[in-house]
């Protein structure tokens, strides 16, 4: 009889880095101990028969604002880490702005880490920001355990985050080179971008034409390529966009890109008169457009799918396109809108994974989270891959139920979750190993 553990989950559709099968996962203080076949006879206190259901690793989500301190009001480690965990998500990493103050240098990051402590369902890891003026705070911002560094190329909305310049670009992404991190952007060129002409969405996405994206991702391509900077865009909306990536990787450039739930689901047909639920920057763009990054994401091009949780209050989001908050509220949905469309487009489960789990993971530097693997964290979800549903926003864990998935009939359902191989609810700050 093998030696007794914490806990074993069994199911015939175990998602592993080498595909699906039958597996019996063991669990011994909070680490996968073992992966044996379904049936072993494995002793433990608690041993959990999933049978058709999936069996999952916990979610990564590298993309998330959750605004506390600050603007608290908008969201807040307890309400957005309880979504995370009603979405099988059991690894969050926070953006640095919404927040205030933001995460700029290492005396903010430690507010933020105050402010987070002792509330968080999952686990949470942290964003630095470069802005203008703070080359000199970097390097503190890493040895702080700072996952990574944002930036923006062209307004973010709130003005204690600014944009960089190429100038400011360069000298951020040569500091970072430097000491071996990562930038992530926000790419848009601002010089593509203007003022909406009217309240309507057409007129906002033609504000934001696909060309501004183009325009900021070949900045960034050229300047990893430039100063060795390991570089990575951030909810990318254009498809057309994607050559353009593969051909800078075949130059050398270290730059990889994520896409979002919203990006391969809803489409600006679709978007209603006053839908602002459906405003995002960059925007939801054409259903031509869907199709094309489904197939980036299937060629590896794009390489994580992230919620860009961005809440705010239901005022914010009132008005027209021209002026209404732009931002999706996601986190808790992502699973199963990505499960619905990948499912009709012939994806698996291992797929669904990939881009929501390891490529995270892989992406942040979050060793032992995103893969169900001997020696990772037994951070673990029992999912219905058949089970359908139609979205309630009053069962929305987020602190204000805005989503443009209302009424929204999805395939799969988290039915459990397991974090470090217990219920979520005391979930860890993380930070970078060095």
């Amino acid at each position: 009889m093998t030696q007794g553990y914490d806990l074993v989950v069994r199911s015939r559709r175990a998602v592993l880095p080498d595909g699906e099968r039958p597996a019996a996962v063991a669990v011994r203080e909070g680490r996968i101990a073992a992966v044996a076949a379904y049936d072993a006879p494995l002793t433990a206190r608690e041993d959990v028969d999933l049978g058709d259901r999936a069996l999952l690793p916990g979610l990564v989500d590298s993309h998330v604002h959750v605004n506390e301190p600050g603007r608290t009001e908008w969201e807040g480690f307890a309400t957005a880490t309880r979504a995370a965990a009603a979405g099988g998500v059991t690894t969050i990493v926070d953006m640095p702005l919404n927040a205030l103050p933001p995460t700029v240098t290492a005396g903010a990051l430690a507010v933020k880490r105050a402010a987070a402590e002792g509330s968080c369902a999952v686990d949470v890891g942290f964003w630095g920001g470069a802005v203008p003026g703070n080359r000199a705070e970097l390097r503190a911002l890493h040895d702080a355990g700072v996952y990574g560094f944002k930036c923006f190329l062209s307004p973010s909305g709130v003005e204690e985050f600014p944009a960089l310049d190429e100038a400011g670009l360069r000298e951020a992404m040569t500091e970072i080179a430097g000491f071996g991190g990562l930038l992530i952007a926000h790419a848009e060129d601002p010089g593509h971008l203007s003022e909406p002409d009217g309240p309507g969405y057409a007129e906002f996405l033609a504000s934001r034409p696909p060309e501004a994206e183009g325009a900021a991702i070949a900045r960034v391509a050229r300047l990893a390529a430039e100063t060795g900077c390991r570089a990575h865009i951030v909810h990318l909306s254009d498809a057309g966009s994607l050559p353009l990536l593969a051909e800078w990787r075949a130059r050398g450039a270290r730059i990889s890109a994520e896409t979002c739930p919203h990006y391969l689901t809803l489409t600006a047909e679709q978007v209603p008169d006053g839908g602002t639920e459906y405003k995002c920057c960059p925007p939801i763009r054409d259903a031509r457009n869907r199709e094309e990054l489904w197939r980036g994401l299937a060629d590896g091009l794009i390489g994580c799918v992230v919620s860009d949780h961005s809440p705010c209050v239901p005022e914010l989001k009132k008005g027209g396109f021209d002026t209404a908050w732009g931002g999706i509220s996601s986190l808790q949905l992502g699973l199963p809108v990505i499960w619905t469309g990948a499912r009709a487009r012939g994806h698996g489960l291992p797929d669904v994974a990939r881009w929501m789990a390891a490529g995270p993971a892989e992406l942040t530097g979050l060793t032992g989270k995103g893969r169900i693997a001997e020696g990772y964290d037994a951070d673990l979800v029992a999912f219905a891959p058949d089970r359908t549903f139609v979205v309630d926003p009053g069962a929305l864990r987020q602190r204000h139920p805005v989503t443009p998935y209302a009424g929204t009939t999805l395939t799969g359902a988290v039915e459990r979750v397991w974090l470090r191989g217990e219920a979520p609810g005391h979930g860890r700050l993380l930070r970078r190993r060095p």
